[in-house]
């Protein structure tokens, strides 16, 4: 695919098409398609890690917000003695599948939650919330 502008014209090469001559073809259609699906999918992903935000904040903020008064993030801290944030809204290396193992099982003090507490929807927003990357 080549782009050539002149001037304030621009001309959409495809395997020898034309814009004009491109728009009806199969190319076309199937950029069109992926242009579109990673469209809805960026929205999509934003929407979720949004989501995952308000499960922490309603689920895991009473504990694992910074500070003193916070028991998760107290357990943490005296765990890892600084070698990592204990904060989970600091942390970089908490993968989802991590997140969900933790938030299924439970660990040290912390309870498992249940389906009826979290649903699997909201454990996949909140993971992704919590993925490297995300804040």
């Amino acid at each position: 695919m080549a782009d050539r502008s002149s001037g304030s014209q621009l001309a959409l090469t495809v395997d020898g098409m034309t814009a004009t001559t491109l728009i009806g073809s199969p190319a076309f259609v199937l950029l069109a398609a992926v242009a579109a699906a990673w469209s809805v999918s960026a929205g999509a992903q934003e929407a979720g890690v949004e989501r995952g935000r308000e499960v922490f904040q309603q689920w895991c903020a009473p504990c694992h917000s910074p500070g003193p008064r916070h028991p998760g993030t107290q357990a943490l801290d005296v765990l890892y003695k600084g070698a990592k944030p204990a904060a989970l809204e600091e942390r970089t290396d908490l993968v989802p599948e991590l997140t969900r193992t933790f938030v299924r099982s439970g660990v040290s003090i912390m309870p498992p939650f249940r389906k009826t507490e979290i649903g699997d929807t909201d454990l996949a927003a909140l993971a992704a919330y919590l993925a490297p990357g995300q804040r």
